[in-house]
């Protein structure tokens, strides 16, 4: 995989955040609403920038650190990946402005990175 034109995207929220507590106090048939209409968001999306995905990605579950110390089950803000292709980082971080991720649903950013080659390989 080329990794010139190939940016990472991380989904980022936190399950202590006001965003967060706000959606978990919606009545639950308000709530269910709001999924379903994230949902066709998200589906929308997609349609729009299906061409420049490289992967789908996914929701991120429960997370293990590894250290010289050992392993130890940890907490982050990680929630979803996907990776994407795009002419600059510039136009990558563009494809998420607005996305359903925070605009619908409780997610507070999604961050974009370059996919760097290995050096020397």
């Amino acid at each position: 995989m080329s990794t010139n034109d190939t940016y990472l995207a991380v989904f980022l929220g936190s399950k202590t955040s006001p965003r967060m507590k706000a959606w978990m106090a919606l009545p639950e048939g308000e709530r269910k609403a709001k999924e379903r209409e994230g949902i066709g968001a998200w589906k929308a999306w997609m349609e729009k920038h299906g061409s420049a995905t490289v992967a789908m990605g996914g929701p991120l579950g429960k997370t293990k650190k590894i250290t010289p110390a050992g392993i130890a089950d940890v907490s982050n803000e990680l929630g979803a990946y996907m990776v994407v292709r795009a002419g600059s980082h510039e136009a990558a971080a563009k494809m998420f402005e607005n996305h359903p991720h925070f605009s619908v649903f409780p997610g507070e950013s999604v961050e974009v990175m370059p996919v760097l080659p290995i050096p020397g390989g």
